[in-house]
């Protein structure tokens, strides 16, 4: 059969409809009882035929729908068509033009709402393609095969860049300022480098190797990371430009300062800011303890409360450290949940206890200052608040207690004010989030901001999105020199 590439023809009515009649391939994944007993990596990949079949139900939509919704822009129709006919390398190559981590956004990225959720596909009812595993697919075969790719980079600007912070949004500028020729360093307060993909990530979902790997490909590029620096205490952002000799800064600092609900019983032992119960599991390994040197409570009944992708990571990683009930406390329905619905899906199968339309009022401890109990009271949906969703509505007397021995709290983070309470002249919203224009400009010239300290809570491929945007704007600033004059 003649296989039509994009090239900008229009398929042929029947192949056509051949391709929206052929159903998406599902992911491999280890079995749900399996994988509680390890923290290795839930899902399995495509295999070479798998990804072949896949990328060719692309149907070369001329607009490219996926395009437009990738926030880095991936040239999603010409590495499908490379991955259709086998060029994996090449595939690779060109997802790699514009995204720096692909190995990470396959495994992390809310495909279903970016790339995928205007796919065409989609439509017909067999599902979207499966860009995001595509996408894995060929940065693995990358990353296996004693083939690296290569990128260009520009001959020597003689410009100093500072990163601060090594999460999703500092590595995507980082390698586009080193591709420009510019001298580049990232500054991470951390041990390791890798911001969120390493603390608050579990490896069942994006295993510590792919993060190593994709930061040795930033380092082999000229990129030099500086880890245990904490700017705005080891170094001011004012000390990067005026005594370091930094040209631009970028600040891609992320937001992690943990909120709490502010009620009684948030200070006992056993209770958990998600950051904390993550950054210990993930970044310390204290599920191998005593092997490593971090120990965490490993709770028999855990209760996680939120509904995001940290809820999901946070109740998950309780049932892999023993939890003999592991529950989700979440005051909306399931239908409100801002999870993703692969995480939500891998949660039921593994057992997670949803205790939809619940609340909690209050934690109840030992004589020994231990939680002991939950106090919970059920909610009912009412109008749309401010966000579009029902608003949850205690329901009077119906208060409940569940017995607990580890409460993890994942209900957001804000704003840390370590760097911004250092930085004259930077303006920051009335929650502490950093204030810059369309092009990522703060009001500090030569002084750059992106990702979850501009945006409040986003996603990984977001962050990276906004390390672009800002790489680009550095270069405009260093090539003119020009400021906005209301900065």
């Amino acid at each position: 059969m003649t296989d039509y590439r994009y090239q900008g023809e229009k398929l042929p009515a029947d192949e056509r409809k051949r391709r929206m009649q052929t159903q998406r391939h599902d992911m491999r994944e280890q079995p749900p009882m399996a994988r509680v007993l390890n923290f290795d990596e839930v899902n399995l990949g495509y295999t070479a035929e798998m990804a072949k079949a896949e990328a060719k139900r692309c149907l070369g939509c001329p607009t490219a729908p996926c395009v437009d919704g990738c926030p880095v822009h991936v040239k999603v129709p010409e590495f499908l068509d490379a991955v259709a006919d086998g060029d994996f390398m090449e595939a690779a190559r060109i997802v790699m033009e514009d995204n720096a981590l692909p190995a990470v956004t396959g495994r992390v990225c809310p495909q279903e709402i970016q790339c995928e959720g205007p796919c065409t596909q989609a439509k017909a009812g067999q599902g979207s393609v499966g860009i995001g595993y595509l996408e894995r697919f060929v940065a693995d075969y990358e990353r296996h095969s004693e083939q690296t790719c290569c990128f260009d980079i520009d001959e020597p600007s003689g410009h100093k860049v500072a990163i601060v912070g090594s999460g999703p949004g500092g590595l995507s500028a980082a390698a586009d300022a080193a591709r420009a020729g510019h001298e580049v360093h990232v500054y991470e307060a951390l041990h390791k480098p890798g911001g969120v993909l390493v603390y608050g990530i579990p490896e069942f979902r994006l295993p510590n190797e792919i993060i190593s790997y994709e930061i040795n490909r930033l380092q082999s590029m000229g990129v030099s990371i500086h880890t245990n620096h904490a700017i705005g205490r080891i170094y001011t952002v004012d000390e990067l430009l005026d005594d370091k000799g930094y040209d631009a800064v970028y600040l891609g600092i992320g937001a992690g300062l943990p909120w709490f609900m502010r009620i009684d019983g948030e200070n006992l032992n056993g209770v958990y800011s998600a950051n904390e119960y993550l950054t210990r599991n993930n970044l310390m390994q204290a599920y191998r303890f005593p092997e490593t040197d971090t120990p965490i409570v490993r709770g028999r009944n855990v209760a996680v409360v939120g509904g995001g992708n940290v809820a999901m990571d946070a109740v998950r990683s309780a049932l892999r450290l023993g939890a003999s009930n592991a529950y989700l406390i979440y005051r909306r329905s399931r239908d409100q949940m801002p999870a993703r619905d692969e995480e939500i899906k891998h949660a039921e199968e593994e057992g997670v206890d949803f205790r939809l339309l619940n609340n909690p009022v209050r934690y109840i401890g030992d004589d020994h200052g231990w939680v002991s109990q939950v106090e919970c009271i059920q909610m009912e949906l009412g109008e749309p608040d401010k966000s579009g969703r029902p608003r949850p509505i205690p329901i009077e007397g119906s208060e409940f207690t569940l017995d607990v021995d580890v409460v993890v709290v994942a209900i957001g983070t804000g704003a840390n004010p370590l760097l911004t309470e250092t930085t004259p002249g930077l303006k920051t919203t009335s929650r502490g989030y950093i204030q810059v224009d369309d092009k990522l400009r703060t009001t500090k010239p030569g002084v750059f901001a992106g990702g979850d300290i501009v945006r409040g809570g986003a996603t990984v491929i977001l962050a990276m999105g906004d390390g672009r945007t800002a790489a680009a704007s550095i270069n405009e600033w260093l090539e003119s020199g020009d400021w906005p004059a209301s900065g």
